[in-house]
């Protein structure tokens, strides 16, 4: 067994979907009657992969071996661990939303220059995970075969997922296993929620009291043509942005006139997020 103290990162263990009753006991009893024959992944003294088998054999003083990876920083490990579970398992619907909106937003986020590009618009890639062409949406939509906007609104739901874990844990946890029934859409909606509410929504989570309220919203000015279809290009470019801008100003009056500051910063969220969405499809 190896002696070296090693150390877990919440970030990592949550990242990882909870093991079944029968399917915990079953890898119990296989490293008890085979001992741990795989070895436990570091990236220098912090466990990356097998924290099941970790927590077994510390509990039951099973000898296990390590190996270190190596990682340029702790955004490569979560990549890393994002594409090592989508290969390894069968996830639910809104586990596998979570990561591809995790992957969209830390891969943004890796080796960024002064020009504001990630190292994939700038840098061969030396990671085979990541495909060497296009903007981020469009090279992980199709390594998770989906569209674009697709992966902008999994990465809304994996910020609003994580704001809600930074005020519990435990809430995060069972929003990914699916043990409260919080969909996409609901997540994409919160995620103009100021912490306080968010906090209220995490606690509500925790003491199983949580319910669906439907969102508040402005009826666009010319309803029959939706922003997504917009967003989608299926108007003309000019004329889509005229029609953002439409919504925009039908529905400030009204908020105005209930001088309701909450309502209108709301507004002004989802107006920012919609022109942000039509930003990145030019």
């Amino acid at each position: 067994m190896q002696m070296q103290e090693i150390f877990i990162d919440e970030d990592f263990r949550t990242l990882l979907p909870p093991l079944s009753k029968d399917t915990y006991a079953a890898l119990e009893e296989n490293l008890i009657q085979n001992g741990c024959r795989d070895s436990l992944v570091l990236w220098n003294d912090t466990l990356v992969d097998g924290h099941n088998r970790y927590e077994i054999c510390m509990r039951l003083d099973i000898p296990f071996n390590t190996v270190n990876k190596e990682f340029g920083s702790k955004d490569e490990v979560l990549i890393w661990i994002i594409t090592t579970q989508v290969a390894r398992r069968n996830l639910s619907a809104r586990l596998l939303s979570y990561y591809r909106g995790l992957h969209y937003r830390t891969d943004k986020k890796i080796v960024s220059n002064a020009d504001g590009k990630n190292q994939w618009r700038e840098v061969e890639s030396n990671n085979w995970i990541q495909p060497k062409f296009g903007s981020t949406a469009e090279r992980l939509a199709r390594t998770y075969n989906v569209s674009h906007n697709t992966v902008f609104s999994d990465a809304k739901g994996s910020e609003t997922t994580d704001a809600i874990g930074e005020t519990s844990l435990e809430a995060k946890k069972k929003i990914l296993s699916g043990e409260v029934k919080i969909d996409k859409k609901e997540l994409v909606a919160l995620a103009s929620a100021t912490k306080e509410e968010l906090a209220e929504i995490a606690a509500q989570i925790e003491e199983g009291k949580y319910e669906k309220k439907k969102p508040e919203t402005i009826e666009p000015a010319e309803p029959e043509t939706p922003v997504d279809a917009m967003i989608l290009g299926l108007q003309p470019l000019e004329k889509a942005i005229g029609k953002v801008a439409g919504v925009f100003t039908a529905g400030l009056p009204e908020i105005k006139k209930k001088a309701d500051k909450t309502k209108l910063q709301k507004a002004l969220r989802s107006y920012i997020n919609t022109l942000e969405e039509l930003y990145k499809t030019i």
